[in-house]
């Protein structure tokens, strides 16, 4: 029997919510963040990929996300991280100022983070916010994954074709530090595909390259 250690991302459960990078958990072990436009739908693929509809808050009132929520998964150390949605919220000025400036810490400060997941709508790609994690992705050699989310709205042809465009368009910029994928929560398409890349950032490497022969 192997004693590779396997992540299984349906043992996510809620770890606590931070507003400010100082009430963050000990920035030590390995974590991936989960980033996107308000209604892009990262609520709803971090519920599917964890098997869990109510892991990630979903609400119909954009941007009610406020916190940096963090789940701890199965192997000691290892976490997910739900980043506070941005984009339609309906709240004062001054509140999105605050917002950016805590996203900001998160970003450049925070040791662990090996990875970021940016959920955009295949149908509306590369808005503001999605330039703005490229641009810091870009700058801080991060490594980039980004989840075409509702790929079930749109016939398989177009969805290629807005999937190999994004492609072309983003290694332009970061070169090989970015993949990207089709995603569906709907249709729970993509699932393995997203676990696959979180295993390669969030698993040692030998026991990535284990993890992915497996899959």
């Amino acid at each position: 029997m192997s004693d590779t250690p396997i992540l299984h991302y349906n043992s996510a459960r809620f770890a606590t919510s931070a507003a400010r990078l100082d009430q963050c958990p000990l920035d030590a072990g390995a974590e991936v963040a989960f980033a996107g436009r308000s209604n892009a739908g990262k609520s709803s693929a971090i519920n599917t990929l964890t098997n869990n509809s109510k892991l990630a808050r979903t609400s119909k009132t954009p941007g009610r996300t406020q916190l940096i929520n963090f789940f701890d998964l199965n192997l000691e150390g290892v976490r997910l991280v739900d980043l506070p949605g941005y984009g339609f919220a309906k709240v004062p000025l001054e509140m999105k100022q605050h917002w950016q400036r805590h996203l900001d810490n998160y970003l450049q400060k925070r040791q662990c983070l090996k990875g970021v997941v940016l959920v955009m709508d295949v149908r509306h790609p590369m808005k503001e916010f999605d330039q703005m994690m490229v641009e810091w992705c870009r700058v801080s050699g991060m490594p980039l994954h980004v989840l075409m989310t509702k790929a079930d709205k749109l016939k398989k042809g177009p969805a290629q074709s807005a999937l190999l465009q994004l492609k072309k368009q983003l290694k332009a910029i970061l070169a090989d530090k970015v993949s990207v994928q089709l995603f569906s929560a709907l249709k729970k398409q993509g699932v393995d595909t997203l676990e696959q890349r979180l295993n390669l950032w969030l698993l040692p490497s030998e026991e990535a390259s284990a993890a992915e022969e497996q899959a």
